[in-house]
């Protein structure tokens, strides 16, 4: 494991975006009590608007907050993918509700991400291939798992799309998935996680056998030598925030790794303490968790929240979030 400290940054929904306005007290209360788990092993900048960067001060102190309002909340899926060597791919409209006005609200998003990168001097790659971060599972050592969607959305087979991603990110070894629930977002990291290199932790699938063993054929036939481990899977869509998206509850593949750690969500049911042991078990990087049922229902939470940024990049933005305060 190595030594230096992973930066996860967030991102607070707007004082006045009514699309938010029902779930605000409860992605509040995610965000100070996640940010108090980072903050005890990695570091953690929420970017907020004027007007709710005090209530975030108040709860968790300034050197944690920065006045750098985004468009939206889900960072890990405009932000910067592939944390060793970030690429900015091209966020897609799915996640702004489909067809022309959602790519040009997903574009929009983006932008206003940009403009934070560039004034902080962050040093990555642009693509122009369309991809969200959610759908962009990687082991940081040149395997990533990515759902077919990002095919149908590039027009792209897969040996095309194979090279594509190699010319564009490094990558070395591409598993193509079919999401385990068709439209939408088609996210692979509602599916699989990385805990450690070419080691998969997946969903069990016990009503769906035809699902599992496409599943694990698909990321055998992608990842040579991959070693791949189920994980209860107590998948509960019985509140859903938002039709489009679906829920992530009941899903600890939707997990936060980093090289040291592993941030893994638990949802206040029996099931938590089984899934807890059966990371612990798999790896030898500590593991956190962290209460995600207030959010969990408006389709993601511990890692879909969460941008990554390490390195030079992470010294670079916390430096213009101190700067800027």
């Amino acid at each position: 494991m190595t030594s230096a400290k992973e930066l996860i940054v967030l991102a607070a929904p707007g004082s006045g975006d009514p699309y938010y306005s029902e779930a605000a007290d409860d992605i509040f209360d995610f965000h100070i009590a996640y940010a108090r788990q980072i903050a005890g092993h990695d570091d953690v900048l929420i970017l907020t608007d004027k007007k709710t960067y005090p209530k975030y001060v108040a709860a968790l102190g300034a050197r944690y907050v920065a006045v750098a309002p985004m468009d939206d909340i889900w960072m890990r899926d405009f932000g910067l993918s592939h944390a060793e060597d970030p690429v900015m791919f091209r966020y897609t409209a799915a996640g702004q509700g489909g067809g022309r006005k959602g790519q040009r609200d997903a574009d929009a998003v983006q932008d206003v991400l940009a403009e934070v990168l560039d004034q902080a001097g962050l040093v990555y790659r642009e693509s122009d291939l369309l991809n969200d971060g959610g759908n962009f599972v990687d082991d940081y050592h040149g395997r990533s798992v990515i759902s077919r969607k990002f095919l149908r959305d590039n027009d792209l087979i897969e040996d095309e799309a194979r090279a594509a991603l190699r010319d564009e990110t490094g990558l070395e070894h591409v598993a193509f998935i079919d999401a385990d629930e068709q439209g939408g977002l088609e996210h692979a990291d509602g599916v699989v996680a990385f805990i450690d290199p070419n080691t998969l932790v997946i969903n069990t699938y016990d009503d769906d056998p035809d699902y599992a063993e496409q599943l694990r054929a698909d990321l055998e036939a992608g990842l040579p030598g991959v070693v791949i481990h189920e994980i209860v899977t107590p998948y509960d869509g019985s509140q859903i925030y938002d039709e489009k998206f679906g829920s992530a509850c009941g899903l600890y593949t939707n997990m936060l790794v980093t090289p040291n750690r592993i941030y893994l969500p638990q949802f206040g049911i029996p099931e938590d303490a089984e899934a807890l042991a059966r990371i612990e078990s798999l790896t030898n990087k500590q593991v956190v968790p962290v209460s995600s049922h207030r959010v969990c229902r408006m389709g993601g939470g511990v890692r879909c929240m969460s941008w990554q940024v390490r390195g030079e990049n992470a010294r670079r933005l916390l430096a213009w979030a101190n700067s800027a305060d």
